[in-house]
């Protein structure tokens, strides 16, 4: 295992890069979570894209850089490429404001696959919080394994947790046109180089969503309009949308059944749903340029308050004391 004396040797210098708007209600959780990581010493950039609550002032009582970035020329992968740029670390830890870490080791963990010089990212476990719609739960569980794979042969990842080399960012820059899945794009570039992707079970993290159905829709609509433009060749017909909201409903139930959950989440597992297929089905069909107005809508949708994450399965590493959280 990589330890924390060692990691800062073999590995240089390690920066984390956190994009956030409005995240008064998480960013201090995850600021602190670094503090208590085993490795130490990591440079810290906060991107922070017009933030008008306490995010900032909460952010500046930590020993970070803070940059900015207007809502006007706002986007994922330039928010990404700003904070890279000015990020020193030999490899960059991406992180969203309201994602914290489970563990101590948690850097460690999404280091270690670069012991590999081929890899050129890693991404990590994510789980859901108390408050986490329970479809959302099975979405996490789908998509982030509890077993860890060295060597991916898909590009997909999620930049709410990961980590990729600086120098093959610096030769492959996010894509700042994109509405969403600008790690996705840029995952399917490296690997077309001869890149590899890695998948990090043990650095996990929780992922605070409290979404309204109208900010989910929201969500899935602009990721339907990134996927349809990184994979040209795909589509999301009718058909589709009817057999994907049906299978995952029933798949759902099934499993809140057997979970003791069907009776209080009834409602939300439906309404979930047929709010991400139904906003990935208008993604696809979106045609021409993305409206100012319409990005405005995709990038700063109306808030809702914080939540409290769920407790997780222990393991071998010291879990964070978060006072209660």
């Amino acid at each position: 295992m990589l330890c924390a004396a060692s990691a800062a040797h073999t590995i240089g210098g390690v920066s984390i890069v956190i994009r956030c708007y409005n995240e008064e209600q998480h960013i201090g959780r995850l600021l602190s979570g670094i503090m208590q990581q085993t490795l130490h010493n990591v440079e810290i950039v906060v991107v922070d894209s017009g933030s008008t609550d306490a995010t900032v002032p909460i952010a500046s009582r930590y020993p970070v850089k803070l940059v900015s970035i207007t809502p006007e020329e706002f986007t994922f992968g330039k928010a990404l490429n700003l904070g890279c740029s000015m990020a020193q670390g030999e490899f960059i830890v991406i992180v969203s404001a309201h994602v914290y870490p489970v563990y101590d080791d948690w850097l460690e963990q999404i280091l270690r696959p670069f012991e590999d010089p081929s890899v050129a990212l890693v991404y990590g476990k994510q789980r859901g919080g108390k408050t986490t719609k329970y479809s959302e739960h099975q979405v996490f569980a789908k998509w982030f394994p509890e077993e860890s794979v060295a060597r991916q042969r898909h590009p997909f990842c999620n930049n709410a947790n990961a980590a990729i080399r600086r120098t093959v960012w610096e030769e492959n820059p996010y894509d700042e046109a994109l509405t969403g899945l600008e790690d996705l794009q840029w995952a399917k570039r490296v690997m077309a180089r001869g890149y590899a992707i890695s998948y990090s079970a043990e650095a996990e993290a929780v992922h605070l969503h409290d979404e309204a159905p109208s900010q989910t829709y929201n969500r899935y609509r602009r990721e339907g309009i990134a996927h349809k433009r990184i994979f040209p060749e795909q589509g999301f017909t009718v058909m589709d949308l009817a057999l994907m909201f049906c299978g995952n409903v029933l798949r759902d139930y099934w499993q809140a059944a057997y979970d003791r959950q069907l009776l209080r989440n009834w409602l939300s597992i439906p309404r979930f749903r047929l709010m991400q297929f139904y906003g990935t089905y208008r993604g696809f069909r979106q045609h021409g340029e993305v409206t100012r107005d319409l990005k405005r809508r995709f990038y700063y949708p109306k808030k809702t308050l914080g939540v409290r994450g769920v407790e997780p399965k222990r393991r071998r590493q010291h879990r964070i004391d978060y006072g209660g959280s």
